[in-house]
């Protein structure tokens, strides 16, 4: 289709989006019935998991890498480890299977001694994927690093790959910083105008491209990359939400899965109110033990009280931001920078700190540790954008405005820090156009084992949520890590060593393995 079609086609949506918006398998045995003129056979069993796949051979392919050591360094805050190369790959806008579309970039980071490729990914609205394959490099044994080539890849619209820069700055601000405790229908309507700004304004921009940030064509990233990389099966790791595609990858190309680990997923059981609601819950049960971890590390700098002062602290600067560099830090700002902190407990005491200057009307830690989700910062663009664009586009649901306060209301009272912010989060997709192919449930048959790793309190990953995920793969084989934080490999030895016998020996984790905190 010609560039100006692609064009009307845009305004024509736009006009409509502007004029508002919208609203396990049986475990019985097959049996068999005879009767006098018919005979059904019994329906075979689905085939067990296929055997562990073998690691193959190195790398080929003819990816230009150069070395950005000194650079990774710079962006992960490492002094030493080992020596990163990027590159990037030029893959096809919307699937292997339509060149024709047009094509798109990603960004790729590499390290490690092995030549056999193991792709790691991360959530669409965190760390990009090249920075989270960089610092999980300097928890990996060395057994993982001499057996392969860790390669870190940013997602559509993420990082270094072709960006989704599309929100205005304002709106960003406005989104991000958004009250988390309004539950009136009036405040809400302020933050759908952002949200219709903002949407109308990546529809522009984007154009033909606006549908293309989602799973289903990031799987279709990982099977260009695995056939450029020349390997007959592709080996990867996944964080939190990231898992999703590759489960998508699975159903998509099951011929060319490797060893798979899934560091946490979200429910494939609930749409996205079930699963804000489950995060919610998540996040605060996390925040729950970053309060405990503080007062167990002599005098906590937020009181005896954690949770009471930075409760408090939200409501202050519900009326009155805290001036920072940039823009103000408002209650908004706060609980997103706060969400996204529990999930690194080794950067635990610099949230704590953040929180107490802030407590002492100091907004500058919290406004630097935002930047990141409303700003460009060096080669990397807001993950806001990302964020926003891959989540509707992943999701048929669009929840009427009315309902998102309703859902307010009772979250703000179940959940005070972050069930607003996560019943904000349904509001977002309210008049973005509905997606052209959602993600597929994970559900495909004679799949090779897939370790699936459940986090007892995880932020943004509920373990509940990933259990589900486990039962309902084939192939699942779960295993649960008991302490907190946003992925457990690299943080718990325990998950660690099992994991690292997955990849680099074959060895299938004993379904059920539950590792101490």
């Amino acid at each position: 289709m010609p560039r100006a079609s692609h064009r009307i086609g845009a305004l024509l949506l736009l006009a409509a989006l502007a004029t508002g918006c919208s609203a396990g398998p049986s475990q019985r045995p097959a049996v068999a019935y005879r009767g006098p003129e018919q005979q059904v056979a019994p329906t075979p069993p689905p085939p067990g998991p296929a055997p562990v796949p073998e690691l193959g051979a190195p790398a080929g392919g003819t990816l230009n890498w150069k070395d950005c050591t000194q650079q990774t360094r710079d962006e992960i805050g490492a002094t030493d480890g080992p020596a990163f190369s990027c590159s990037q790959l030029l893959t096809t806008l919307d699937s292997p299977e339509s060149p024709a579309a047009g094509t798109t970039r990603a960004e790729l980071l590499s390290t490690g001694n092995g030549g056999i490729p193991l792709v790691v990914l991360g959530d669409a609205g965190g760390e990009p994927g090249t920075s989270v394959a960089a610092r999980m490099a300097l928890r990996m044994p060395p057994e993982m690093l001499n057996t392969f080539r860790i390669i870190g890849m940013d997602r559509r619209g993420t990082g270094g790959s072709d960006p989704a820069d599309c929100i205005p700055p304002q709106q960003r601000q406005s989104i991000a910083g958004f009250d988390p405790r309004a539950t009136d229908r009036a405040s809400l309507d302020r933050l759908l105008v952002s949200v219709r700004d903002s949407s109308q304004e990546c529809l522009l921009d984007l154009d033909d491209r606006l549908q293309a940030y989602d799973t289903w064509r990031t799987a279709g990233d990982l099977e260009e990359l695995r056939r450029e990389l020349d390997v007959p099966k592709l080996h990867a790791l996944a964080r939190g939400e990231a898992s999703r595609v590759l489960t998508t990858y699975a159903q998509r190309y099951p011929g060319s899965v490797g060893r798979m680990v899934l560091d946490g997923g979200p429910n494939p059981l609930m749409d996205a109110m079930g699963q804000a609601k489950e995060q919610a819950q998540s996040a605060e049960r996390t925040f729950d033990a970053f309060a405990e971890d503080c007062a167990a590390n002599g005098p906590c700098p937020l009181g005896p009280d954690p949770r009471r002062t930075v409760e408090d602290l939200v409501e202050r600067t519900r009326a009155a931001p805290l001036p920072a560099a940039g823009a103000p830090v408002t209650a908004g700002k706060i609980v997103r920078v706060l969400a996204s902190g529990l999930g690194d407990s080794d950067r635990w005491p610099q949230l704590r700190e953040a929180l107490a200057a802030a407590n002492s009307g100091d907004g500058a830690a919290i406004g630097e540790l935002a930047r990141p989700l409303v700003e460009d910062t060096g080669q990397d663009p807001a993950q806001l954008d990302g964020d926003l664009i891959t989540s509707c586009n992943d999701t048929a649901l669009r929840v009427p405005p009315e309902r998102v306060v309703a859902l307010a209301g009772e979250w703000v009272r179940t959940h005070p820090l972050f069930g607003g912010m996560y019943a904000q989060r349904l509001a977002w997709c309210s008049q973005w156009p509905p997606p052209e192919q959602e993600p597929p449930a994970p559900s495909a048959p004679g799949l090779p084992p897939m370790p699936v790793v459940a986090t007892a309190k995880d932020p943004s990953m509920p373990e509940k949520g990933t259990e589900q995920l486990a039962e309902q793969l084939p192939s699942g084989v779960p295993i649960r890590w008991l302490g907190a934080g946003h992925g457990a490999f690299g943080r718990s030895d325990c998950v660690t060593e099992a994991v690292t016998r997955f990849f680099v020996r074959g060895e299938v984790p004993a379904a059920g393995t539950a590792c101490p905190a």
